[in-house]
């Protein structure tokens, strides 16, 4: 008797994409900058965060604002940091001319110093910005065009372009700027002098100092330059951003880079595809500006559990290389961990007090 066999043809399962990941993660102020703060760092477990670093090499270069950080990673320094945040607000008019990011600030004397603080730090509606910034049209239609993106973004297009170098807002916020001061052309500085005295008798002004509100009383005036200064292709490619960053979003907006909103978790980034995304997760950054300990605290566990722990299974399957990049109080730490290295068990990671006392030891020496 002959048997009949029959067989069930099923599918082939889909092809995996295989190719290996290559993952980079801008992540400002990653350590917190007070190390015997046991309110924000005493009885933290990250277990994820201290394998990762146990097992990584680290690269310590000097203190370097975020900003700048970002605009590093695409190989471009310097970098008209105001042309490309308005571009990544969706203004177009920001590929033709000169612009610098004309933040508003109020300017305290603390001490016989200069502390400043940026519109983070106080409240500011759009109604109030979008009457300062019609006044300022008026009064000072020679020297430039001013734009609000938004009641804390603000913007400057000058009609003739000068040299003025200054810090990122991320660098002199909450802090004080008397050494932080603009440098090179003297043009712009003179003009801003004017600009206070101005602010100084605004009717904004005079009801929120009647309110007991901060007065907008000065703009930082920085990331000057002109979109036809960045080069037609970044140094590194990114397959793929994340972000909800303004500056950010018109880096990538600059180079056609795919752009996606900041993702639930690091599963979702690797669901997505592609073989060297850039994830820019800058979440501690306000906390620290701000002297915002609990803030800190919760956002790094949040990336503990969303990232750093994920990460640490990831690294040898879906992703072969981790670049982690760190602007801090004690320096820009950048983090290099490949897939060979978690085979390394003898190395013991260390609690995140320890580390960020680590880092301030190291500062002082």
């Amino acid at each position: 008797m002959r048997k009949t066999l029959w067989y069930t043809l099923r599918p082939s399962p889909p092809q995996q994409d295989t190719a290996p990941v290559r993952l980079t993660l801008l992540v400002p102020e990653l350590i917190w900058p007070e190390p015997a703060d046991q309110f924000t760092l005493g009885k933290l477990s990250a277990p994820g965060f201290e394998w990762l670093l146990a097992h990584a090499t680290c690269e310590q270069k000097p203190r370097h604002p975020f900003e700048s950080a970002l605009a590093d990673c695409f190989g471009l320094n310097p970098a008209p940091l105001g042309a490309l945040r308005l571009l990544g607000e969706g203004n177009d008019d920001a590929r033709s001319g000169h612009w610098l990011c004309a933040d508003p600030v109020h300017l305290r004397f603390h001490q016989e110093r200069i502390i400043l603080a940026d519109a983070g730090a106080f409240e500011l509606d759009d109604n109030e910005a979008l009457a300062i910034i019609e006044s300022l049209n008026a009064e000072f239609a020679d020297i430039g065009q001013f734009h609000a993106a938004s009641a804390k973004r603000w913007y400057l297009r000058l009609n003739a372009a000068v040299n003025h170098a200054a810090a990122p807002i991320s660098a002199v916020a909450g802090r004080r700027v008397d050494s932080e001061l603009p440098k090179g052309d003297s043009t712009l500085t003179r003009w801003l002098n004017e600009v206070q005295m101005f602010l100084h008798g605004h009717p904004v002004n005079e009801r929120r100092q009647a309110e007991g509100k901060p007065a907008v009383n000065s703009m930082w005036l920085w990331g000057g330059g002109e979109m036809g200064e960045t080069s037609l292709s970044p140094t590194t490619k990114f397959s793929s951003i994340w972000t909800d960053n303004p500056l950010a979003t018109g880096l990538a907006h600059r180079f056609d880079i795919p752009l996606h909103a900041p993702a639930e978790n690091l599963s979702a980034v690797l669901s997505a595809g592609g073989d060297s995304p850039l994830l820019v997760l800058d979440q501690l950054l306000q906390c620290v500006l701000y002297e915002n300990g609990e803030g800190w605290r919760q956002a790094f566990e949040k990336l503990e559990t969303d990232y750093f722990i994920p990460l640490k299974k990831a690294l040898g399957g879906k992703v072969d290389r981790i670049d982690l990049i760190a602007p801090t109080i004690y320096g820009q730490l950048h983090y290099t961990l490949t897939a060979g290295e978690r085979w390394k068990f003898w190395k013991k990671g260390q609690p995140v007090t320890a580390i960020a006392q680590q880092l301030a030891d190291q500062a002082k020496k």
